[in-house]
């Protein structure tokens, strides 16, 4: 991305039912919607096509798994083409028998497929046992050149992560994605409810003025089985700041005028790419410094 253009960033926020076919359909239709307000990237909901199935170790579940390219790549590529609008996917991937991501893939303005990030972070908490379901991402933090820039993918999980979210603006992403199925598992105190939510929200907005960029976290809400999921989808500035939120409760769309010249402003007054000592990180890839 050059220093100067307004990014209109699309976030679908929906509810998801049984029917896979369904929640493409609405998943569409929020698109669209986000089409006809000027969106030029548009990003879904983590694994949208289907309720949050990782709540129980199910084998059936690898049902709902499909290849990519794929039946969804298909209509979504399709859609994008036709819209001329970039769109960011969170799908079940069937890699091969037995082998399984979770996998968000960016689809560009024409159509085709132009890149994909597998979710490198798996849970295993109750609730969210996706260890059953995902094999670790092999695909590393990159950021993909679109027609709307270059933007970068993470997934749920991720956003706990400063490493994912730093390499990922290391690659050249001004802009970073982060499809999400997160909420409440137990019935708890409502203060207790309110931390959870900040802690989620505060360590996404930290990425943003940790790396000097954009953040876009877009989750489902309703609740599915054991999991009140909260929404409130955002974004937010590299300073932190929250530029649109969605409900807590309600499906929505919200489109997001991000400047994308704030990013050259921002890492030129706190330049804390330029003062890293990269010579001195190298415990970072040991588990614990003893």
């Amino acid at each position: 991305m050059s220093p100067g253009p307004t990014l209109s960033v699309g976030l679908v926020q929906m509810r998801c039912e049984a029917d896979p076919a369904a929640n493409l359909a609405r998943a569409v239709e929020g698109v669209e919607e986000a089409v006809r307000r000027g969106a030029d990237v548009v990003c879904l909901q983590e694994l949208f096509r289907s309720r949050y199935f990782c709540q129980s170790e199910d084998a059936r579940h690898f049902d709902l798994a499909e290849p990519v390219p794929g039946p969804s790549t298909d209509a979504l590529g399709k859609l994008a083409a036709e819209r001329g609008v970039v769109l960011v996917a969170s799908l079940f991937e069937r890699r091969a028998a037995g082998v399984y991501h979770n996998t968000a893939v960016v689809l560009d303005a024409d159509g085709r497929i132009a890149g994909r990030y597998r979710k490198m972070h798996i849970p295993d908490d109750p609730l969210y046992y996706e260890k059953f379901y995902f094999t670790p991402g092999d695909l590393g933090f990159q950021a993909v050149a679109t027609r709307a820039g270059r933007l970068g993918t993470l997934v749920c999980w991720d956003q706990w992560f400063p490493e994912a979210a730093r390499l990922t603006a290391l690659a050249g992403a001004e802009v970073l994605f982060y499809p999400t199925a997160i909420g409440w598992q137990f019935d708890e105190a409502a203060e207790v409810d309110r931390a959870q939510h900040d802690a989620w929200e505060t360590v996404q907005r930290a990425h943003a003025i940790a790396n000097g960029v954009f953040v876009v976290a877009v989750n489902r809400v309703g609740r599915e089985d054991g999991i009140r999921f909260w929404g409130q989808s955002f974004v937010c500035d590299p300073f932190g700041r929250v530029l649109a939120r969605a409900s807590a409760s309600d499906e929505e769309v919200l489109v997001v005028d991000c400047d994308l010249a704030a990013v050259e402003r921002v890492r030129r007054d706190w330049p804390f790419l330029r003062d890293r000592r990269i010579d001195a990180y190298g415990d970072l890839v040991r588990r614990l410094r003893d």
